[in-house]
C-alpha cells in the first residue's frame, strides 16, 4: 500500500466528520485523485481504529460524527501566557516526540504540550503497548523540569492522576478513582494511564515528560486490542466530549499542580490521593519479584503504597510492581 498522505487524510476526515455518506467519485473529483487513491487513504485511516463504512451507491461514512483537534481553537481556550500546545495528526508517540526534542537540546517551556489524533507506537508502563485509535482518545504529553533532580520525581504519577480525577469530577461529574501507581478508573474499569519518563542525572536538574492516555470514545472493536476491563469517558457523560476544551483545561490544571509539587513535594497530594484511592480499605495483591497481600491503607508522604500485612504495615515504592484486587 502507498505511503499515507497525512494532509489529504486530514482533509478527507474534515469532510467525513459530519458522519454522513460521501460519494467516492465526488471525493476523487474534489481532490483530483483516483477513486483507488481515495479508498487506499481511507483504508489506512481504518487501520488506525476509525470505523469507516462503505456502502455501494452511497459512498463512505464514519460510524459517528468526529470532532478533530484544532490548534487554533485550543489556543483560544488557553489562559494567557501559558506554553504552547502543539497538535499533531498522526505520530509514533507524543512522549517520544517530546523526549526527542529534549535529547536534541531544543528549548522547551515547562508546561509545553504535544497532543495527537493517533499514535502508531503509543506505550504504557513496563513497555506495554497503548491502544491509540484515531480521534478516540486523549494522547497528551507535557514537558516539565525538576530542579531537585530525579529523586524529587517520586509520587509524580499519582499527582498527575489526582489532577485528572479532579478535573473529570469537576467538569464532567464522573466518579473517577486512582489505582496506584499510575492508572485512572471509572466504575471499576480502566479509563486512563500515566507514563512519566525521565531525562537527566540523579543529582542535577531533571527534565521529564508526563504522558497521559485517556479513553474518550473508543471504537466498537476496541475489545480486540485491550486485554483488561476498560471504559471511556463518553460512556459516563451525556453531552458530547469536546477534546479541545479538555486539553486546554488539563494543561491549566496540570501546570498548577506541578508548580505546587515543585515547591512542596508530594505532601500536599497525600490526602488528595487517598480520597480517590480505588482500593482504599480493600484486600489487594501486589506483584513484583514476589507477591504480597494486605489491606490497602493509602500512601505515605512520598507516594509510597501502604499495605497492612500479616507482619505489620509495609511500604512499597513504584517501579515494576503491579497492584490488583484480591479475589
Amino acid at each position: 500500500m502507498s505511503q499515507p498522505n497525512l494532509q489529504l487524510q486530514r482533509q478527507l476526515l474534515a469532510l467525513l466528520a459530519d458522519g454522513k455518506f460521501h460519494s467516492g467519485q465526488r471525493l476523487a473529483e474534489r481532490f483530483g485523485l483516483s477513486r483507488t487513491a481515495i479508498a487506499n487513504n481511507l483504508q489506512q485511516l481504518s487501520q488506525l481504529g476509525l470505523d469507516i463504512f462503505k456502502l455501494k451507491g452511497k459512498g463512505y461514512a464514519l460510524s459517528s460524527p468526529l470532532q478533530l483537534l484544532d490548534a487554533a481553537v485550543i489556543r483560544n481556550l488557553q489562559c494567557n501566557e501559558v506554553p504552547e500546545i502543539r497538535v499533531q495528526h498522526i505520530t509514533d508517540s507524543t512522549n517520544a516526540q517530546l523526549l526527542a526534542l529534549i535529547q536534541a537540546g531544543k528549548p522547551l517551556q515547562p508546561g509545553q504540550v504535544i497532543v495527537a489524533e493517533a499514535q502508531t507506537a503509543g506505550r504504557g508502563r513496563r513497555g506495554r503497548q497503548w491502544f491509540s485509535p484515531f480521534g478516540s482518545s486523549l494522547y497528551f504529553s507535557c514537558y516539565w523540569r525538576l530542579e531537585q533532580g530525579i529523586p524529587a520525581a517520586m509520587g509524580l504519577s499519582l499527582v498527575v492522576a489526582c489532577v485528572l480525577a479532579e478535573l473529570l469530577q469537576q467538569d464532567y461529574h464522573v466518579p473517577a478513582q486512582v489505582k496506584w501507581p499510575n492508572d485512572l478508573y471509572i466504575n471499576g474499569a480502566k479509563a486512563a494511564g500515566i507514563l512519566v519518563e525521565l531525562a537527566g542525572q540523579a543529582d542535577a536538574v531533571c527534565e521529564l515528560v508526563i504522558g497521559i492516555g485517556l479513553n474518550i470514545r473508543l471504537p466498537q472493536l476496541a475489545d480486540q486490542s485491550i486485554d483488561q476491563p476498560f471504559t471511556d469517558l463518553q460512556t459516563h457523560v451525556a453531552a458530547t466530549i469536546d477534546r479541545n476544551v479538555l486539553i486546554a483545561r488539563l494543561q491549566q490544571h496540570l501546570i498548577g499542580a506541578l508548580e505546587l509539587f515543585n515547591a512542596a513535594g508530594f505532601v500536599p497530594f497525600q490526602q488528595r490521593f487517598n480520597l480517590f484511592d480505588l482500593y482504599a480499605g480493600k484486600v489487594v495483591k501486589l506483584s513484583g519479584s514476589k507477591e504480597t497481600s494486605g489491606i490497602c491503607r493509602g500512601v505515605d508522604q512520598q507516594g509510597a503504597l501502604l499495605l497492612e500485612t500479616a507482619t505489620g504495615l509495609q511500604t512499597f515504592y513504584g517501579g515494576e510492581l503491579s497492584l490488583r484486587g484480591a479475589t
